[in-house]
């Protein structure tokens, strides 16, 4: 590339970057400001929109000022940057610039292929660098060749519960739990919560299309262009399937009957490009065969409910769905190894750690339902006996409190609660 346009280009994004809104200090700065000091490449990875690029403006207003390079690849003017012939020339332009800084920062890093070598060049010259990335997948791969050991990596989702009380101005008084008032202001932002989700420029200006454009550019951009999808319209019609089929299994086979597929391979595949794409994730039953977890039906879990509310076809108020999937984000959040488990009944989360089992989670969103609360306490109290464990959790709309069964505890608790109580643990 000729270093004028690069130059324009560089001197543009910063423009843009040093107006843009700093926002809401996520939750992940803690975390990545640990890594401040440290020689590694620190990796941010995350669906598109979910505060990245954000967060990235918070390390540099934070820990940088103006020592720093800045560079985002979305950039169409970019699209014939070679790592091979370009990321000197970038340098150089940088240099002719600004002088010499030690921090690149760069944004969306997996357009260009072979990016690594020049990181990890670098780095072992002395450089830092933050790298940001839409895709797991290519990142993976990529830094496992060529920055093994060299990166850390942090990734990030949409807003957690807390971090959306937060943008909505709301501060937990002491002891709110206890005030009757305080308690009903809370669960009414659950409830937005659960409705609304967690991306910040759709919380920002409340217009749906900001939630189709996003899926139609993770759609097309991140996954039909880049993998080069021909069965363009089976594609979309199976993501919309699973949209719609959240807290449920589903396996490769059904896609691929469903959608008169040419292979389960190809079910497969569209699925895993969009879990590396941070659209949808897909939960495995817990057996200690790798046969049978990779052969058995996968749970489905969307990157937001406001997304998936916006995009989806729903067929009734399915709020105890969209509760378990909130649980399950929260869970992979905080990096929880999840499963789901099956015995002659169902448990929604089983929490692995290590060799151990640690702990066991059902959401049953309507406990009134006196059929429905038998079923899940029941299939619990069988979990528990396999794992040993003393102690299984409910999750609920609003229902506390405890009970003993088969010398087994059950504790019943609130999803507001539960969810406070996650971020207050993880801080």
């Amino acid at each position: 590339m000729n270093i004028r346009i690069l130059k324009e280009i560089i001197v543009q994004q910063k423009t843009e970057l040093d107006r843009k809104e700093r926002g809401l200090e996520r939750d992940s700065l803690k975390d990545i400001e640990k890594y401040l000091k440290l020689p590694h490449a620190v990796v941010i990875i995350g669906v598109r929109r979910s505060g990245k690029s954000t967060l990235l403006t918070q390390i540099i207003t934070k820990h940088f000022k103006e020592d720093y390079y800045y560079l985002n690849f979305e950039d169409e003017r970019l699209i014939q940057f070679s790592a091979r012939d370009d990321f000197d020339t970038l340098y150089q332009a940088y240099l002719e610039l600004y002088g010499r800084h030690e921090t690149f920062f760069f944004d969306e890093i997996q357009n260009i292929d072979g990016w690594e070598r020049f990181v990890r060049r670098m780095s072992d010259i002395g450089f830092k660098f933050f790298i940001t990335g839409s895709n797991a997948r290519l990142l993976s791969r990529e830094l496992a060749t060529h920055l093994t050991g060299r990166h850390l990596t942090s990734e990030i989702y949409p807003f957690s519960f807390m971090e959306f009380l937060e943008f909505n101005k709301t501060k937990l008084e002491n002891n709110f739990e206890y005030m009757a008032e305080e308690r009903a202001k809370i669960k009414k932002f659950l409830f937005d919560y659960i409705e609304d989700g967690g991306f910040p420029e759709y919380l920002k200006y409340k217009e749906k299309d900001v939630l189709h454009r996003l899926y139609s550019d993770i759609l097309f951009r991140d996954i039909v262009v880049r993998y080069g999808i021909r069965e363009v319209k089976a594609f979309q019609e199976i993501a919309g399937f699973l949209m719609s089929n959240i807290s449920n299994t589903i396996s490769y086979s059904r896609v691929k009957n469903v959608f008169d597929l040419g292979s389960i391979n190809t079910a497969k595949n569209f699925m895993e490009y969009m879990e590396t794409s941070f659209l949808m994730f897909f939960v495995n039953q817990f057996s200690y065969s790798k046969g049978i977890q990779s052969a058995s039906p996968k749970k489905v879990y969307c990157i937001d409910t406001g997304l998936r509310n916006t995009v989806s076809f729903r067929f009734s108020q399915d709020t105890g769905r969209l509760a378990e999937n909130i649980v399950f984000l929260e869970l992979k959040r905080r990096g929880k190894e999840i499963y789901y488990w099956k015995g002659k009944g169902e448990v929604d989360f089983l929490i692995r750690e290590g060799l151990h089992i640690r702990e066991l989670i059902q959401v049953c969103w309507d406990i009134e339902d006196e059929d429905k609360k038998n079923v899940e306490v029941k299939a619990l109290v069988e979990a528990m006996s396999e794992f040993k464990l003393k102690n299984g959790f409910v999750i609920t709309e609003d229902f506390e409190g405890e009970e003993v069964i088969e010398k087994k505890i059950i504790r019943y608790i609130p999803l507001w609660k539960w969810l406070l109580r996650m971020e207050k643990d993880f801080s």
